[in-house]
């Protein structure tokens, strides 16, 4: 473990402390400063400062004062703004309007500190205060997932990159550890950083190479132009294939580098083996707790990306669409350092990425030539070409049970449990696993919906493998003799769903689980997904077949009350029919 001071500091008197007299870079966030491998800004927080820069972090700055925005100075190479780990319209409004009032990143729990649009909010706040200061960098999911024109839910439009609206120099989407480090190194030696991968700029003329988008004011008005901007973005997101983009924006581009290389597996076991506090700062505990902390202070992070495409999803254009993983070794050391903390209890919460069962296998023609154009790993069926093994991971999980300390290790994320059905070596030796010995009572899938014309336009597997998959699971626990169940993730007002289709879910979900589901969202158009696209044009993206798109907030509630009830609590039935 490296012998860095365990917080980035916060406050003028940890600078102080530390003897020094400006920083290299600040970090701006709309997150409470939670320093956990599991939190972006920590991340690179805290790899910045393992390169040898001086970092610090200001968190939830008072927006309508100087007196956070000011009280680190300004740094020496650039601001680094990023409206922490959700999109802030995601965080501050439900998918039919109405404010949230809790905020799981914020001390206390009440939904106060992040603004609106937080990445506009922070950069205006931090040029109100330091004319002509040095670079302001965007970052983080919002920036990410906004780079390029985009549909807005929450306006009902298409809005320009947030480069332009929040007037800010550069842009680094992804997961940003190699272009932020590069970005520094350059900075420092007063170099031009615009030819980072994984970049974003402003200029007057396109790139010669690059491939031109449609212009935003095109986009802005042709809902086909929209759609085939998208197509051509999607397509060039992974570091191997992309191409750099340019689109217009009135009388300057934006520029889109391609993306950064994603990190080897040594390169993640040295960033996950920094010295994270696994805590919220001080500064920021005497305001509050954090109840993201309740989750993923003992959690571990095994791997990144997801090969899904679930098409409501951001992963694919913010982690990429090629999963990579941390070897066994960084894992087990994490566990091991875990049950040092004196308040660790015994329970890992969570062993995972963005889909759990991921680990440790990847397309081996995926990671020569990039993803395939022209079909899916997982959909309409896994495609032969995946070498899907859960033994691996099976290990992994057998081994984290032996270490000292550890009681219980939950998988808490979701599953793909047509990967497990497809395993056909393995997967019958990993289901086991889980229901044995890393399940809380309840395992978690997402199925999203039932009916086969919305599971096609979700990328989601047919119900066929749901029926199947259950008949394992409910078959593996009568063995062992024990009472566990399924847990469905459900979608309601998803782009070509009615309220029929809603109804036909909820008799499946009696007749066929055996459970009125507790888990149904209505669906949110979040920015850079296919589904967001379906819903503005309202039209299928991939056929131009038109669409119906539920957008009236009453009956969107209407489709989750279906499953739901009128917030009565709802009923679960014997297992089986």
């Amino acid at each position: 473990m490296s012998k860095m001071p365990l917080f980035l500091p916060t406050t003028p008197e940890e600078l102080d402390s530390l003897g020094w007299d400006q920083l290299d870079v600040i970090l701006i966030t709309g997150d409470s400063y939670i320093d956990s491998p599991s939190i972006g800004v920590a991340v690179v927080g805290k790899v910045l400062q393992d390169a040898g820069f001086k970092v610090g972090i200001i968190a939830q700055p008072d927006t309508q004062s100087a007196a956070d925005i000011t009280r680190l100075g300004e740094p020496r190479l650039f601001w680094g703004v990023t409206a922490g780990s959700i999109d802030s319209m995601v965080a501050n409004y439900t998918a039919t309007g109405r404010p949230r009032r809790a905020d799981d990143y914020t001390p206390g729990g009440h939904n106060t500190k992040r603004p609106n649009r937080a990445t506009l909010v922070y950069a205006n706040l931090i040029r109100r205060h330091f004319k002509g200061t040095v670079p302001i960098v965007l970052g983080g999911i919002e920036a990410s997932l906004r780079r390029i024109a985009h549909y807005d839910f929450w306006s009902d439009a298409i809005r320009r990159s947030v480069l332009f609206d929040a007037k800010a120099d550069y842009l680094l989407y992804g997961m940003a550890e190699h272009s932020v480090v590069e970005l520094a190194r350059i900075l420092s030696a007063g170099d031009d950083p615009t030819p980072i991968k994984g970049l974003c700029y402003i200029a007057k003329q396109a790139p010669e190479g690059y491939l031109t988008l449609p212009t935003f004011e095109q986009v802005s008005q042709d809902k086909d132009a929209f759609t085939n901007m998208f197509h051509t973005f999607y397509d060039n997101n992974d570091p191997i294939s992309a191409k750099g983009l340019a689109q217009r924006h009135g009388d300057r581009y934006l520029v889109h580098n391609p993306p950064a290389p994603y990190l080897s597996t040594s390169e993640l076991d040295r960033v996950y083996a920094l010295n994270y506090a696994h805590a919220q700062h001080p500064h920021y505990e005497a305001q509050g707790a954090i109840k993201a902390l309740e989750t993923i202070r003992f959690s571990i992070p095994t791997h990144r990306g997801c090969y899904g495409e679930c098409n409501f999803c951001a992963i694919a254009v913010h982690e990429g669409r090629t999963v990579r993983w941390r070897s066994q070794n960084s894992i087990l050391a994490e566990a091991q350092a875990i049950t040092q903390f004196p308040d660790f209890g015994g329970y890992i919460y969570d062993l995972s990425g963005p889909t759990a069962n991921m680990y440790g296998f990847e397309c081996p023609i995926k990671l020569r030539q990039g993803p395939c154009q022209d079909k899916n790993c997982l959909y309409p069926e896994t495609c032969p070409a995946l070498p899907i093994d859960h033994q691996v991971q099976t290990e992994l999980l057998q081994k984290l049970r032996q270490v000292k300390g550890v009681k219980k290790v939950f998988v808490g994320s979701g599953l793909r449990y047509d990967l497990i059905l497809a395993d056909q070596a393995h997967g019958e030796a990993y289901l086991k696993e889980l229901v044995q010995h890393h399940t809380s009572g309840q395992l978690k899938i997402a199925p999203e919906h039932t009916q086969p014309d919305v599971l096609a336009r979700m990328r989601k597997p047919d119900l066929g493998k749901l029926i199947e998959f259950k008949a394992h699971f409910d078959a593996l626990n009568d063995a062992i003799k024990k009472k566990q169940f399924l847990s469905y993730y459900l979608i309601a007002a998803y782009p070509g769903c009615t309220l029929d289709d809603m109804r036909a879910l909820k008799r499946f979900a009696s007749q066929e689980l055996g459970v009125l589901p507790e888990q149904v969202q209505v669906f949110t158009p979040t920015p850079s997904t296919y589904a967001s696209v379906m819903y503005h044009t309202e039209k299928d993206p991939f056929t131009g077949e038109a669409l119906f798109v539920e957008k009236n907030p009453a009956a969107k509630k209407r489709q989750k009350e279906v499953i739901t009830g009128d917030g009565k609590p709802p009923r679960r039935h014997r297992r089986g029919k």
